[in-house]
């Protein structure tokens, strides 16, 4: 029976997963695609959120050492289970989701359990990449270069360069204006919506915007 709900489930459901190093362009990739309709889910807002919950202020280092205790808890799949139960909650009858910050293949597993999953990594230079996050300016921001490296470090150790590696595939943003970046990103995802809907004629394209029928 629980088998049974979770092929009906990935019936109904594309999810599209961004990956990429901090400051690679996921964001406004994600961005736009919810200017267009479609709803994003974002894996650093799920650890934000659960910081909240545990009253810890939202530092680079106390978010980085909660994703971590979060997987040595529950597992390198910790995060996306949070997704999931945030799209049940919020997103329960929607069938294209975009997930943003994707960190790890186990995390992609869990997410296959409940859709049809394409990984998109996007790639960028650690100069451009630190330049694009100080531009960002969020609390979490690493003043420093040498913060910065500290952080993609730790990134690496939760598996996101396996992420990036196996990912359907790679958009370069070392030379791309951010117009540029946004349409190609686009441009990607509708190939990949559109295959999918091709090879499954049950899926019916949900998402506020969409002129698809």
């Amino acid at each position: 029976m629980g088998n049974n709900k979770f092929e009906i489930k990935k019936q109904m459901r594309i999810i599209i997963c961004l990956t990429g190093m901090p400051g690679a362009g996921k964001s406004t990739i994600a961005s736009s695609l919810k200017e267009k309709g479609f709803p994003v889910i974002t894996m650093g807002d799920a650890v934000r959120e659960e910081a909240n919950r545990q009253n810890l202020e939202p530092t680079d280092y106390n978010l980085g050492s909660l994703m971590l205790k979060l997987r040595r808890d529950l597992g390198p799949g910790a995060i996306a289970h949070l997704i999931l139960r945030k799209m049940e909650r919020d997103y329960n009858n929607i069938n294209v989701i975009i997930i943003d910050g994707i960190r790890s293949m186990p995390e992609v597993e869990v997410l296959k359990t409940v859709g049809y999953v394409k990984l998109l990594a996007i790639h960028a230079s650690t100069n451009t990449r630190f330049t694009y996050t100080k531009e960002r300016a969020r609390p979490d921001c690493p003043s420093s270069i040498q913060d910065f490296v500290v952080r993609d470090k730790r990134e690496l150790t939760v598996g996101i360069s396996e992420a990036i590696a196996l990912a359907d595939e790679t958009l370069s943003n070392n030379d791309l204006t951010i117009e540029e970046l946004k349409e190609k990103g686009f441009e990607i995802i509708q190939k990949w919506i559109a295959e999918i809907n091709k090879n499954d004629n049950n899926i019916t394209i949900k998402h506020k915007g969409n002129n698809n029928k």
